[in-house]
């Protein structure tokens, strides 16, 4: 038997050949026209699908010209913007209210809000032994690897799980919105009590509490929260509750939803997506870019130390030396993204109150030199801006929310927008989404074992 040494070294050999054989010659997609990340050239995505859930604007045509705008994003054809200010004017929550909307197509009337409400405060508990049995025997250094197993170890808990009725889907959908902030708060007190050795404690969810409250309740010791966080950690939960069909997770629920498969398979592939640093992760890597610049940038109102360091990081010689400065540009928006715009002003509220206006005016300042340094260094007339993942970690770290729930936070979102997604599957799609890939491996005969091993 190999020993670990020989097993690595054959595991290493057998990659780099496993490697070579998978590279497709670039030139390739051009010839066949293929659209890779399904992108057409001018960077937009290619029309796969039809949704009336979310949308996301940020040019318009004029004689076949695209003209970049202030990006707009809309929420079943009713702009962000508005939906934020309705909530806020009248000091409501909003997050209930957007999934409502996500969901069922309409804003709620007073009496529809309570309902579903209270619908969410019954199914908040998990299923009884589900947290000793699932979570903490069974802990995961990665909080949303613990949230899809999480999720899919509901299906055992559900007594009709694979029925994909729209009353049945619903239920579950009801259910998983309500217990995502119990199962990523329990998740990550398993990591932190198992992997980090530090002390545990659990609090049951409140029904009394809506979905930002206890999240807060949830994760800190005391329990203890202001109403400004609430309310901060409330808008976060609405600006990413939705965004639009096209959006990698989202399209992974439509095209796993179209197979047939269950709600509990669905979300969890969801998960899956949107745990990758080119989606939900991108938050906590802007969060830790900018500790980053924050050390290495010693006069932080210096905008050419920060357009030094901005340069750097570009030419791959800072941070993670990928090149890439986290929370700015976006697929879709160019000129602005409305979800920066709102969770920048709200930021400022908590970042006063927390005596850190100082790293808010330094964060404002990166954002506002971003944009020119990439087209400085790239020489690119792409039109970039500050994406809501610029602000999400700052604003999660103020709250006094671990880095390794800055995306499990974001599913904890995310799940209303999936849940309308997957029903408007279920009811409008009709088709398995099965796109077509053009094999361009040359044909060649089979050989014998005795040949192969006779030319090595």
């Amino acid at each position: 038997m190999m020993d670990e040494k020989q097993r690595n070294q054959l595991i290493k050999e057998l990659a780099a050949d496993s490697a070579a054989k998978s590279r497709i010659d670039p030139s390739l997609y051009e010839r066949y026209s293929v659209k890779r990340g399904l992108r057409n050239d001018d960077g937009t995505g290619v029309l796969v699908g039809l949704t009336e859930v979310g949308d996301v604007v940020s040019y318009i045509v004029d004689e076949g010209d695209r003209i970049p705008v202030e990006g707009r994003l809309y929420y079943r054809g009713m702009a962000i913007d508005d939906i934020v200010n309705g909530f806020y004017e009248k000091k409501r929550y909003g997050f209930e209210e957007t999934a409502y909307l996500l969901i069922f197509g309409e804003l709620p009337t007073e009496s529809q809000l309570a309902q579903f409400t209270e619908l969410l405060a019954c199914y908040r508990q998990l299923p009884p032994g589900f947290t000793e049995d699932m979570i903490l025997k069974a802990p995961s250094p990665d909080v949303m690897n613990k949230l899809a197993r999480s999720v899919l170890a509901l299906y055992s808990y559900d007594s009709n799980p694979e029925d994909i009725s729209i009353d049945n889907v619903l239920r579950q959908s009801a259910q998983l919105i309500a217990q995502f902030p119990t199962l990523i708060s329990y998740g990550y007190m398993a990591k932190r009590h198992y992997v980090d050795k530090e002390s545990l404690f659990l609090h049951s969810p409140q029904p009394e509490y809506n979905t930002a409250q206890n999240i807060l309740h949830l994760i800190r010791p005391d329990s203890q929260f202001t109403e400004l966080e609430a309310r901060v950690l409330d808008l976060a939960l609405v600006l990413h509750a939705e965004h639009g069909g096209g959006n990698n997770s989202t399209f992974v629920t439509h095209a796993v939803s179209s197979s047939g498969s269950d709600t509990y398979s669905v979300i969890a592939a969801a998960i899956g997506s949107l745990k990758g640093p080119q989606h939900g992760g991108a938050s906590g890597k802007a969060f830790d870019m900018m500790q980053d610049l924050k050390a290495k940038v010693k006069n932080w109102r210096n905008e050419m130390e920060i357009v030094d360091y901005l340069t750097k990081i570009l030419e791959k010689k800072a941070f993670d030396n990928t090149g890439l400065i986290y929370g700015v540009g976006h697929a879709v928006y160019t000129l602005s993204d409305p979800r920066t715009k709102l969770l920048r002003d709200y930021a400022r509220s908590l970042a006063y109150e927390a005596g850190r206006e100082d790293e808010y005016e330094l964060y404002m300042l990166t954002e506002r030199l971003a944009p020119e340094v990439f087209f400085k260094v790239k020489k690119s007339d792409k039109v970039v801006c500050a994406n809501v993942d610029f602000y999400s970690g700052f604003v999660y770290n103020m709250l006094g929310l671990p880095a390794e729930l800055f995306t499990p936070i974001f599913a904890a979102a995310r799940i209303a927008g999936w849940s309308a997604h997957r029903i408007e599957e279920l009811v409008s799609g009709g088709r398995i989404i099965r796109p077509a890939y053009k094999c361009v491996q040359k044909r060649r005969p089979y050989t014998s074992m005795d040949k192969r091993s006779s030319n090595k």
